[in-house]
């Protein structure tokens, strides 16, 4: 059997001291998570960044740098994700935008309102790149292709 993981990508919006999160459901729970989401055939990083964040928060962004890259094997299901995640700042919004299936909406939380909803996070990595970015973390965006 031939193993691969799974490519996703993610990004970090910071407006105001707030983070621009998705509510979703995933695996039968409501969970907080990143706009983020897997790279489709015959795109980029970059473009599967700005395109599930328009997706899942109505929001169009513009990258600026990366957090970082990270390995994540979900216990509940034993897939390893490849995870890029993304900088960006917001351009414009689109508040009559209908979001991709499963996102219940798209909400602006403060650092400390995520670690009060710590159990309600869809990954540990969520809080973890966060943490990293606030720690200063930044890589130019010509880091990936």
């Amino acid at each position: 059997m031939t193993w691969a993981p799974h490519v996703t990508v993610a990004t970090i919006i910071e407006r105001d001291n707030r983070f621009l999160m998705v509510y979703e459901e995933a695996d039968g729970k409501k969970v907080y998570n990143q706009p983020a989401g897997h790279l489709d055939p015959n795109e980029t990083l970059k473009e599967a960044a700005i395109r599930e964040t328009l997706e899942e928060t109505g929001w169009i962004v513009e990258l600026t740098g990366v957090v970082g890259v990270n390995l994540y094997t979900a216990p509940s299901n034993g897939i390893t994700y490849f995870r890029t995640t993304f900088i960006a700042n917001v351009v414009s919004h689109d508040a009559a935008r209908t979001l991709d299936t499963g996102i219940i909406e798209a909400v602006w939380l403060t650092y400390e309102e995520l670690l009060a909803r710590k159990d309600q996070l869809r990954s540990p990595m969520t809080l973890q790149i966060i943490e990293e970015y606030l720690a200063g973390r930044r890589f130019p965006l010509n880091v990936v292709g």
